[in-house]
């Protein structure tokens, strides 16, 4: 699996300890692998490698953004608005028990962080991430439809009316941004489509 690889590889550059890289490896498998998850399990995380390595000759810091992609939704708890803050601490920890530089690890935390918003930030590393984080928006209908499937389902502890509330609210808040995306490659990838992506699902809560 690229996913299991890639973070082996990551790791190996802090350390040698085998038994510590694959148990850490384990514990992102079992939180991205419950069974109360629909959308954000392990396929969203290779998603994410695949549309940011397309990119990856413009990432500074490639492997901060590694962390940041396994670490950002490692706590998912629909009933709780903290999980960006709770999954930053969990990166911070994890990362410090390898000995990551400080610096790295700060930017890691300011990333996951960045994920509650997917507002614009100076960092152009933390955009494309959040961008490729937001790709999924701008997939064909089909594949758009079973993710806010998916996410109905992980959310399913809330009866209709409460959910379709903040539903609303999420999407209106992309629709009034100026732009989803902030960098030029997934702009131009997908805006539009999103747009008309939100617009859509948009309209099955009117009523």
């Amino acid at each position: 699996m690229i996913l299991k690889e890639t973070f082996a590889t990551l790791l190996k550059n802090y350390t040698k300890d085998e038994q510590l890289i694959a148990s850490f490896w384990r514990e992102v498998e079992a939180y991205y692998g419950d069974t109360l998850r629909h959308y954000h399990t392990l396929d969203h995380l290779e998603n994410l490698l695949l549309e940011l390595t397309a990119v990856k000759e413009k990432i500074k810091n490639w492997e901060a953004l590694l962390f940041t992609l396994y670490y950002h939704d490692i706590i998912y708890d629909a009933s709780k608005q903290n999980n960006e803050d709770e999954s930053a601490h969990f990166a911070v920890k994890r990362m410090k028990e390898i000995a990551v530089p400080e610096d790295l690890i700060r930017l890691c935390m300011e990333q996951i962080v960045a994920t509650k918003s997917h507002l614009a930030s100076v960092d152009q590393d933390t955009n494309y991430f959040t961008d490729a984080d937001l790709s999924i928006l701008g997939q064909p209908w089909e594949k758009y439809a079973k993710y806010y499937t998916n996410i109905r389902l992980e959310y399913q502890i809330y009866p209709d009316v409460q959910y379709h509330s903040g539903r609303k609210k999420a999407l209106t808040h992309f629709l009034s941004m100026d732009r989803i995306f902030k960098t030029d490659y997934f702009y131009n990838r997908f805006e539009v489509r999103a747009k008309e992506n939100l617009n859509r699902e948009l309209e099955l809560y009117q009523y």
